[in-house]
């Protein structure tokens, strides 16, 4: 007999500002918190444009406003721009090393550094253990910490879900005293060739926002899929 587990139910928040683009109000539905998704659920969520922050699994549900466009690189199509090649090779000699999702001291320092460097002013400039935790990871999701080192220094961390159909990027946060590394660009190249070399398809890099400078950059590596109307297609050059 087959038994057939009930999908999680979802919920729409009550509408706050939103994040990215000013003088608008969000909304976002999200899974019940209360429910601990398998790796093939979440997967499946991940497929029909939800993110996940800690353990929230949620996506944009704005009335009137579809500005957050959820894309993902087919990765064995990936073709890298003149200056994407470049940060590669910048890069070439920075090691990755893969490690649980879990508190490390010499993460959280690098941590506190890169927001306070890049992100003085957002709410996400915290001094606390327990909320940079519960944000990168969850305990309900596999998750990776891949560190960037250079002869033994850590210049970043990325940090990624691994999916059945490859990898979601959560976040990166890297050293930013090396500007000249673009460290950030290399964190996302590196993930679609670690993507390929698993075997999967799909790198998901979360909400694309044409609008908003600090959600843009997404569409940089090409080619793209973008989520219409319940289906993935490529993105136009046009758009």
């Amino acid at each position: 007999m087959t038994i057939r587990q009930n999908r999680p139910d979802l919920y729409l928040s009550m509408p706050h500002p939103c994040s990215y683009l000013d003088g608008r109000m969000s909304t976002i539905l999200f899974v019940d918190p209360q429910r601990v998704l398998s790796q093939g659920e979440y997967g499946a969520f991940v497929r029909q444009g939800f993110r996940r922050s800690g353990d929230l699994v949620y996506r944009p549900h704005c009335q009137g406003c579809r500005a957050c466009v959820a894309v993902r690189v087919p990765v064995r199509e990936f073709s890298p721009t003149r200056s994407q090649r470049r940060v590669w090779v910048r890069n070439r000699n920075i090691e990755l090393v893969e490690k649980p999702a879990c508190f490390e001291a010499e993460h959280f320092e690098l941590y506190r550094r890169y927001q306070a460097g890049r992100h003085p002013d957002s709410g996400m400039n915290d001094a606390d253990p327990q909320k940079y935790l519960g944000f990168l990871a969850s305990c309900q999701v596999d998750t990776a910490f891949f560190e960037l080192r250079l002869e033994g220094r850590l210049l970043g961390v990325a940090v990624a879900d691994l999916l059945p159909d490859g990898l979601s990027a959560v976040y990166t946060f890297y050293d930013p005293d090396l500007p000249q590394r673009g460290l950030g660009v290399y964190a996302v190249l590196w993930e679609i060739a670690e993507t390929a070399r698993r075997g999967q398809n799909y790198l998901y890099l979360g909400y694309w926002i044409a609008e908003s400078p600090k959600m843009s950059y997404k569409t940089n590596y090409r080619p793209v899929e973008v989520l219409q109307d319940g289906h993935w297609l490529p993105l136009t050059p046009s758009r």
